[in-house]
């Protein structure tokens, strides 16, 4: 097993997950069985993702084949900004269940602090105002029901966590955002270390394929190629390594058996502190910045803005 990070509910989080963003329709479901097999015990889901369903399926075959129980895994999903209204949030979560064919979910996030028209595509022209205290009342109640034994968010700055932690009831265990060598976040990090909030990486190898083709590469980077070098291991195993060091469990995607392997061997080993202390090195940008439109709404410049908490 690859070991966990204890939340601020007396559970525990797996250190490593296996990440589903962007895993086809196809080749998601063989992936989760045999991460399942090799010795995952976290999987992220998201509705946005497309491909509950298939995850769904595969879980049900891995509870029938008798590898895991379900007490064994820990499942997060997320509540898409469609839905990211108080009204809507029962039968958000509700659907994702059915969909995973589960009772419970782990640890359950809200997508990101913007709310969308209902069926609508990621565009600053869709958005509509966002109460993330109203959300997140409805949110408790999941929590208290028993359909989430967790609730948190993710894609929340500084900012917006520190808005949330003054008037929630119940304080979010996780913030999910993206953080890898090349975006190391070490405000929020040190924020969320302060309050009891756990951080926990998407995109923890970086996700040029995601950002751009101009996008650096994380994995690329001279600094972390060097260090692989020297610690005769991948750069993907010193990215995840990293990321365990600095406290926070990781999610890395991979539908390819050998890699899905490859980045569970980051347990029983270290990096040094000198090599650490390099890595501060590494020029930081966070590469999927710019991940909506531009246009003006809201009196809001875009998306973008609501996504990095600059206003």
């Amino acid at each position: 097993m690859a070991g966990s990070f204890a939340l601020n509910t007396g559970a525990t989080i797996p250190a490593i997950g296996l990440g589903t963003w962007h895993a086809q329709p196809g080749a998601v479901g063989d992936a989760v069985y045999a991460a399942v097999k090799a010795g995952y015990r976290q999987i992220d889901c998201a509705p946005s993702y497309g491909n509950e369903k298939e995850v769904g399926l595969a879980l049900k075959k891995l509870f029938q084949d008798g590898v895991v129980q379900r007490e064994d895994l820990f499942i997060t999903s997320k509540l898409w900004y469609c839905n990211n209204a108080p009204e809507y949030v029962p039968e958000a979560i509700q659907t994702t269940l059915d969909d995973l064919q589960l009772e419970y979910l782990d640890l359950y996030l809200i997508h990101g602090p913007i709310r969308l028209k209902k069926g609508t595509a990621p565009l600053s022209e869709n958005s509509l105002p966002c109460d993330i205290p109203a959300t997140w009342a409805a949110m408790e109640k999941l929590h208290e029901a028993g359909k989430a034994r967790a609730i948190g968010v993710s894609n929340f700055s500084c900012r917006k966590l520190d808005s949330l932690l003054a008037v929630a009831r119940v304080p979010p265990a996780v913030n999910q955002v993206e953080c890898h060598p090349g975006w190391q976040q070490a405000k929020l990090r040190d924020l969320c270390r302060s309050t009891g909030v756990h951080l926990s990486a998407y995109s923890p190898l970086g996700s040029p394929a995601a950002a751009g083709v101009n996008a650096p590469s994380v994995l690329g980077h001279p600094v972390l190629t060097s260090i692989a070098h020297r610690l005769q291991r991948t750069p993907a195993q010193v990215a995840l390594r990293w990321g365990l060091q600095m406290g926070q469990s990781v999610l890395p995607k991979s539908t390819d058996e050998a890699r899905i392997k490859e980045n569970l061997d980051v347990v029983d080993w270290c990096i040094p502190e000198e090599l650490m202390a390099e890595m501060l090195e590494i020029e930081q940008v966070k590469l999927l910045r710019a991940e909506f439109g531009v246009h003006p709404v809201h009196g809001y410049k875009s998306l973008k803005d609501l996504w990095d908490g600059e206003i």
